[in-house]
């Protein structure tokens, strides 16, 4: 039995960031099929808000310590990152030997857990659900954020004819221009379908990644070219699309899917891992990059939980747990 202590954000009852708790857990003690990870930094995910107010794909149970990824290192010594059902917001974490991946030398924690889950999200949505092909346009919404700037990365790196990029201020849309992005559009455009067309050269779009939900959903799926698909990830904006009606898809050669993660863990093959050592030979060969958002510390985790809801925040947020 482990008899330490250890630094941890705890959640008693569901709700805002409010309900983050700095306190100290007695140590996780591994099962036989398990890994211990001592915690180094832990990645902060939009899954987490929702995880923490118990609106996530899967269920939340109380109490629960938030968080989804690590990095750190294993009681051997390697450097690793690690996907968790849980208990990423502490000193230390467990998790199952195949979701427990080797850092290569040159990739430092954040980029790390960039790619962990926001790399490899942005790798499925290309290659899986939107299936791209070079020289096709490529709308990638909430640019400056963790999934959407390294898509913009990726798609450029894969041959997109033109990608655009939408986010809310001009500090995002400049950081998306000079992450290569070809053209930025203002998200708060009043009609999203002819601000996209326009961006396009007055095209339609042939693919869109999106994560917000609502109006910015419906209005994109109206942007869509003949064989156009949309790929749904996420609901920034809490608020659901409109239903999407079959018809209006036969009426103009459109596709819209969504895509969960864990699911990708049920394909065969190893999917994930191929696209997590993609992406690590990308960043050391220079060609994408992390964009770092910002290290709190575990006290602070109620502060980039807000920072992330109100979507003030560019690229990969994460949590030092040292402070």
């Amino acid at each position: 039995m482990y008899d330490r202590l250890m630094r941890a954000v705890h959640v008693t009852e569901f709700g805002g960031p409010e309900v983050l708790q700095h306190v100290e857990l007695p140590d996780p003690e591994p099962g036989p099929d398990q890994v211990l990870v001592e915690v180094e930094h832990a990645g902060v995910n939009y899954a987490d808000t929702h995880q923490a107010e118990n609106s996530y794909l899967a269920p939340s149970s109380l109490p629960l310590v938030p968080g989804g990824e690590v990095a750190g290192r294993t009681p051997d010594g390697r450097r690793v990152v690690a996907l968790l059902d849980g208990g990423g917001y502490a000193q230390r974490a467990v998790a199952a030997p195949g979701r427990v991946f080797d850092v290569p030398d040159g990739v430092d924690n954040v980029t790390a857990l960039a790619m962990l889950v926001q790399g490899t999200t942005a790798w499925v949505l290309l290659r899986r659900n939107a299936h791209l092909e070079p020289g096709e346009s490529v709308v990638v919404h909430a640019a400056a954020g963790g999934v959407g700037s390294i898509a913009v990365q990726l798609a450029k790196a894969w041959g997109a004819g033109r990608v655009i990029a939408t986010a809310s201020s001009e500090e995002k849309r400049e950081l998306a221009l000079g992450l290569g992005a070809d053209v930025a559009v203002d998200s708060r455009a009043e009609d999203m379908t002819t601000a996209l067309r326009e961006a396009n050269g007055g095209s339609r779009v042939d693919v869109v990644l999106d994560m917000t939900g609502g109006r910015i959903t419906d209005e994109s799926v109206a942007a869509l070219a003949p064989f156009g698909r949309l790929a749904f990830f996420g609901m920034a904006s809490r608020r659901p699309p409109q239903p999407v009606q079959l018809p209006s898809l036969l009426k103009h050669s459109t596709s819209v899917s969504g895509m969960w993660l864990p699911h990708v863990f049920r394909l065969p093959g190893n999917v994930f891992g191929t696209a997590l050592a993609e992406l690590f030979d990308l960043v050391r060969d220079g060609r994408i990059r992390a964009v770092p958002g910002g290290e709190y510390g575990l006290t602070e985790a109620r502060e980039a939980h807000e920072a992330l809801r109100a979507r003030g925040t560019v690229g990969k947020l994460v949590l030092d747990t040292s402070r």
